[in-house]
């Protein structure tokens, strides 16, 4: 891929770099945490965890219970889940602006997420980008998920592009672990999800954003 340009194909994680989701999240463990007799659960306490999957918010919420029992609430969490979807979450601020300025630099876009798939084309519509997406790949989709590059591989074949023509970008670790395997330009989203510990700059990214139009910055450079 030639400096200076927008790749021709940009592939996006969901939760936490496209998508400020954890509002939808709090909504649905708040009703989870009521069915158990529990106050709600801060945002600022779930928010962390966001990406890391609904077992790992379930754990964050139920902390007491062992894991077959949080196994037990998967299900029923994804059941709220759907009826929350984009109900109290929107996309981050220059999201937006970012997906107009790849298109219109004649580029294509595309989503590759853990979320269900299901869940994530559930999505789409509410977003308003149903026709825009060019690829949505589902931590369901394939046998295997991120940090796999399997998915990232997917997505590149389904819209015909080589994997080192496009660039991934993601909030969690395991984005750029699977981005750098697949042999794309991986790139961190610091404005996303992580707990306190967990530090981006060891995550060997090519580079890393504070906010989405950054990755513009970096491309015209």
């Amino acid at each position: 891929m030639q400096g200076g340009q927008v790749p021709p194909l940009v592939l996006f994680d969901l939760d936490g770099t496209l998508l400020d989701s954890a509002p939808d999240f709090v909504a649905t463990i708040a009703v989870l945490r009521s069915r158990h007799g529990r106050p709600s659960m801060p945002e600022s306490q779930l928010r962390p965890h966001v990406s890391r999957g609904s077992r790992a918010m379930l754990a964050a919420a139920f902390p007491d219970l062992d894991e077959d029992a949080r196994e037990a609430l998967v299900q029923p969490f994804l059941d709220i889940y759907r009826r929350e979807l984009a109900q109290h979450g929107a996309p981050f601020a220059g999201v937006a602006e970012l997906l107009d300025a790849i298109e219109d630099a004649g580029s294509r876009w595309g989503i590759v997420t853990n979320k269900p798939e299901a869940l994530a084309r559930a999505l789409m519509p509410l977003l308003g980008w149903e026709s825009r997406c060019a690829v949505l790949v589902g931590g369901d989709t394939l046998p295997v998920a991120k940090p796999d590059p399997a998915p990232l591989l997917h997505a590149a074949r389904q819209v015909g592009v080589a994997p080192g023509e496009c660039a991934y970008v993601g909030d969690d670790e395991r984005d750029i672990i699977a981005a750098r395997a697949a042999g794309m330009p991986a790139h961190a989203a610091l404005w996303g999800y992580r707990l306190d510990d967990d530090d981006p700059l060891t995550w060997q990214a090519d580079a890393v954003h504070a906010e989405p139009l950054q990755l513009l910055d970096a491309w015209r450079a």
